[in-house]
């Protein structure tokens, strides 16, 4: 297939691996991706892993049955199963006389531009000493307020933060089914074709579940990156994908020519900054930002809400309460209260001085 013979050209991958698959073969699972990854790397293809599994482990050796649903046991169980999992991906890449080097994230490390660059250069460092990066969640320390939730979103974002040419998410089926329990082989429309079929976590292990996994695979290809959701118990699953096999679920991206898709920075504007507030815009600015590609004028503000500073990250939300997009403000909260709904020859006049015309330029801004 012409769709999947586009990964035999990609020369970075993320890698993303759930907690099942972790917790039933805490050994034998990581060493049988460190194998892949070194023969990948014999292909020059250099690999990042989002490694899920610090709670399931610790949960085995807190001998909880369930997984906790309260934020200190989580947060406990993480902290003992960390050491646990790293020691088991140490091992794995020990056979082969290579090093790793682990990395834990948490929302607000990717919602902070200056913390988004330094993880970015820390990475890219890792891979110039070919060092395996691994990457987790801070499980640990996130509370509910900065935590990913799943490590499907992690892995997703972590597409931009490398650069890479390809998302595979390895999991414990064989791909998305449709509606009769079919293998879809390729995915050209999220909404249409797969978000109907994705259900939730059925797992005492891990809080993802297909779910999930589609949402992220949406967010990676609209930087015109494919995503691949794979069996991760098939024997050398990874270099099968990419050699371009019929396995699992791909994710088609628009061409990255296309206007649709995002570049890094606007990728990190629409999922890596965190919003913190909210503007609520009239229908005539929802047309202009959506048709016209126009930035967003003080004068089509109706509302603001949350309290925000210079260059924070904010929704843009419609009457409706939709929200249309994504950006980076150019006035704090309390100034934009005060010129909303005026015409932008009218703010200097409010504020006694004016930096810009536009609420959001169109340039900070992303539709949603």
């Amino acid at each position: 297939m012409t769709e999947r013979a586009a990964l035999l050209d990609a020369k970075r991958i993320v890698v993303k691996i759930g907690s099942r698959l972790l917790a039933e073969s805490p050994a034998s699972r990581p060493a049988a991706i460190a194998d892949q990854v070194v023969e990948l790397r014999r292909r020059d293809v250099e690999v990042v892993i989002v490694s899920s599994g610090a709670i399931a482990l610790g949960m085995r050796r807190l001998r909880l049955t369930t997984r906790p649903t309260d934020l200190p046991d989580l947060q406990a169980a993480a902290a003992v199963g960390q050491s646990r999992l790293m020691q088991h991906w140490e091992h794995a890449f020990a056979a082969h006389d290579l090093a790793i080097g682990q990395v834990l994230l948490t929302h607000d490390d990717l919602a902070d531009r200056r913390r988004f660059l330094s993880a970015r250069q820390t990475l890219r460092s890792l891979l110039d000493h070919d060092v395996v990066p691994i990457i987790n969640e801070n499980d640990t320390v996130a509370t509910e307020e900065i935590k990913f939730g799943d490590n499907d979103q992690l892995a997703a974002l972590v597409v931009n933060l490398v650069s890479a040419d390809a998302l595979v998410i390895l999991t414990d089926v064989e791909g998305v089914r449709d509606a009769n329990g079919v293998r879809m082989s390729l995915v050209h429309d999220i909404d249409r074709e797969a978000a109907p079929v994705a259900g939730g976590s059925t797992s005492n292990i891990g809080s993802g579940g297909m779910a999930s996994k589609v949402s992220s695979a949406r967010i990676v290809i609209r930087t015109g990156v494919p995503a691949i959701v794979a069996p991760g118990r098939d024997a050398d699953v990874l270099t099968r994908v990419l050699s371009g096999a019929d396995v699992g679920t791909l994710f088609v991206p628009l061409p990255r020519s296309n206007t649709s898709n995002l570049s890094a920075r606007k990728h990190w504007i629409a999922y890596g900054g965190k919003s913190v507030g909210k503007l609520v815009v009239d229908d005539g600015a929802v047309r202009a930002l959506k048709e016209s590609g126009k930035s967003l004028l003080p004068a089509g503000i109706t509302s603001v809400e949350g309290e925000f500073e210079l260059g924070d990250t904010v929704s843009v939300v419609s009457a409706a309460g939709v929200e249309v997009a994504r950006g980076l403000v150019a006035y704090p909260a309390a100034e934009l209260r005060k010129i909303s709904g005026l015409q932008s020859a009218a703010i200097e006049a409010r504020l006694g001085y004016k930096s810009t015309d536009e609420a959001i330029h169109r340039d900070d801004l992303v539709i949603l």
